[in-house]
């Protein structure tokens, strides 16, 4: 039997139980009257047959409206039970005018009804509480609209979110699988009322007593859920002091039509800034129908890159990567979200400039996307060579494959740390920046240099390494406790760069661009964060322990040069950044020099060449990094 045949003949099966009942309640009910009269005359053979028919009749049309017969009764819950009586109650009001048309042929007609409705209401529930016995061995559980072992949570918000979050959890759809105890205004102002009959606890400065009182009252201290303007980063920050020191774990609802779903509080909560989220109707009229190509297109900002880019519609989506899983990753993900799409996903090195002439020359790209990159700073101090090649070749053999092809837009991923660059991470990036201006400059193709901060949650970045030291029980390393760092979230770094690709100027110039991202923020801040929001308690629970900064850091990173002139752009958040670095008519020679030699894997000479092209890093920075590793 096909599982469709199977399913219809459930259903089949549901509704013959169900208008069985009717007919034997009412059948039942017209004997009970008869037995119960003074005096008692012949049974009323006729009445009856007439009242069960109709009633049956009735029964199924109300329960075919609301499709009963689809309950599955072996998961039956309480928005099932709800559902049950709303059709009992249209049944009987379907009878009702029946019932009046045949009064002169029923005997006592609205008292056999209510004893009928009565009985046959009783026999629904005793056949759906038995397969739901055998199931879960929890037959009373269809009368409870929350499940016995649902987790107590504290909901706190302003009462505008918390009305929409609330109206969603009480909705008749599906049993809660947590259980609202209360609420706590981060207003303040409606202490000792109550929104939809859930109590209105008191104002953030009532936290921990609420904590303590409702700890006390339930045997467990609840899960705390984050809501509206609760999710401020102000706010957060004084949720977490008072939770972690009562062991509480915090997580997030997310709006009215997921508010059932609990969830990790996002990275965008614990920047010191509200996350930004760029218009994409500029980037999606650039972007639909043009045939684009993204390097390191398996990566962190690469693989949100592509994303974003197959939901705007290209007439072609050429992705590049080196690693075998993470292009097969990215490919399986994106043909399965999105069959009709043209995806090209290509194997290859962009160190490797024929693999690359030949990729663009067959994919003929009009939007360029270039994320591959190595950037762990105290990784590459140690592998010189290797970033170079990838970091400045790399960016060469795209750049001017792009150019070769006719490519209308190359966008460029730079870092925050090409800015007074202290390590050679920042020095490679800062000279592709240098290079692919000049290429942009020859060939006519307009360039955009994005210069990120610390990307939340990205491979080899700060957050998932304090979540896992946090998970092994501590302690947290922190390289300074002054170090600050900018952030940004992974959805804003690609938003971004597909914003750069539409704000940069016509062929042949490059802009730099940037994002307004407030004040940097302090890593010691954010340690401190991720551990409360395990419910823990920052040097009690889980140490935090200063490991003295890595070779190449800094304790602070800058957007911008002094020298460099920032205006605004028409996208409210995005910033331009015009900056002209002379090179000399030797840069090309240079360049070549520099690739040659860490092609040869000459460290030194590498180093010194590198210092030499890019000012900002300087001979004496090249020299340092060289004594350093040696």
């Amino acid at each position: 039997m096909t599982p469709q045949r199977a399913a219809r003949r459930a259903m089949f099966l549901t509704l013959g139980f169900d208008l069985g009942a009717a007919a034997a309640a009412m059948v039942v009910s017209n004997i009970l009257f008869w037995w119960a009269g003074e005096p008692r005359g012949p049974f009323p053979v006729g009445s009856t047959l007439f009242s069960t028919i109709s009633f049956t009749a009735a029964v199924a049309a109300g329960f075919l409206i609301l499709r009963i017969q689809t309950q599955v009764w072996r998961h039956i819950g309480w928005p099932d039970a709800v559902r049950i009586m709303q059709a009992i109650a249209l049944s009987g009001l379907i009878y009702l005018p029946i019932a009046g048309l045949l009064n002169g042929a029923l005997s006592q007609p609205w008292g056999i009804l209510l004893t009928a409705l009565l009985i046959w209401t009783i026999g629904l529930f005793t056949g759906r509480m038995v397969a739901l016995s055998r199931s879960t061995r929890k037959p009373l559980q269809i009368f409870s609209p929350i499940a016995r072992d649902a987790r107590p949570i504290l909901l706190i918000g302003d009462v505008p979110s918390c009305i929409g979050v609330i109206r969603r959890l009480q909705a008749p759809n599906e049993t809660q699988n947590f259980r609202l105890l209360g609420l706590i205004d981060t207003d303040g102002n409606d202490f000792g009322r109550a929104i939809r009959g859930v109590p209105i606890m008191g104002g953030l400065n009532d936290l921990s007593n609420v904590i303590d009182i409702l700890s006390v009252r339930y045997g467990h201290t609840p899960w705390i859920a984050v809501t509206g303007a609760a999710r401020d980063r102000k706010t957060m920050m004084q949720i977490l002091e008072t939770t972690s020191a009562h062991g509480t774990q915090i997580m997030a609802l997310s709006g009215e039509e997921t508010a059932q779903l609990l969830e990790k509080v996002r990275p965008a909560d614990l920047l010191a800034r509200p996350e930004r989220r760029l218009n994409i109707a500029p980037v999606r009229n650039r972007i639909e129908g043009a045939r684009v190509l993204i390097t390191g297109g398996g990566g962190t900002i690469g693989s949100e890159l592509a994303r974003q880019v197959a939901g705007l519609k290209p007439g072609q989506l050429t992705i590049i990567d080196s690693c075998e899983f993470n292009l097969y990753s990215i490919d399986m993900e994106l043909t399965k979200q999105f069959p009709e799409m043209t995806i090209c996903s290509r194997l290859g090195d962009v160190r490797d400039p024929q693999r690359m002439r030949d990729i663009f020359q067959s994919a003929q790209p009009e939007v360029v996307i270039h994320a591959a990159a190595l950037k762990h700073v105290p990784l590459m101090e140690r592998n010189v060579c290797e970033a170079i090649l990838t970091n400045v070749a790399g960016a060469v053999n795209c750049a001017r494959s792009a150019a070769a092809v006719g490519a209308g837009s190359f966008v460029f991923i730079s870092t925050d740390k090409a800015v007074d660059p202290d390590n050679v991470m920042g020095a490679t990036k800062r000279l592709a920046e240098i290079a692919i201006s000049r290429i942009a400059e020859e060939s006519g193709m307009a360039a955009a240099m994005v210069r990120f901060g610390n990307v939340l949650g990205s491979s080899g970045s700060v957050v998932p390494l304090f979540e896992k030291q946090i998970a092994d029980g501590g302690p947290v390393t922190v390289t300074d406790m002054g170090v600050t760092r900018y952030f940004m979230t992974v959805e804003e770094a690609s938003a971004l760069v597909l914003q750069a690709g539409v704000l940069q100027h016509a062929g042949g110039h490059s802009d730099i661009y940037v994002l307004d991202m407030g004040e940097p923020m302090p890593i010691l801040q954010l340690a401190e964060t991720l551990i409360r929001l395990k419910g823990l308690i920052p040097g009690v629970d889980i140490k935090i322990v200063q490991t003295g900064l890595r070779a190449g850091e800094k304790m602070h990173e800058a957007l911008t040069y002094e020298h460099e002139t920032v205006t605004r752009t028409d996208v409210d958040g995005v910033l331009r950044v015009a900056s002209r670095t002379p090179t000399s008519e030797l840069f090309d020679k240079h360049l070549s020099a520099l690739i040659e030699a860490a092609s040869r894997r000459e460290r030194s000479e590498a180093l010194r060449m590198l210092g030499t092209m890019v000012p900002e890093y300087g001979v004496e920075r090249a020299a340092k990094a060289l004594k350093d590793i040696a």
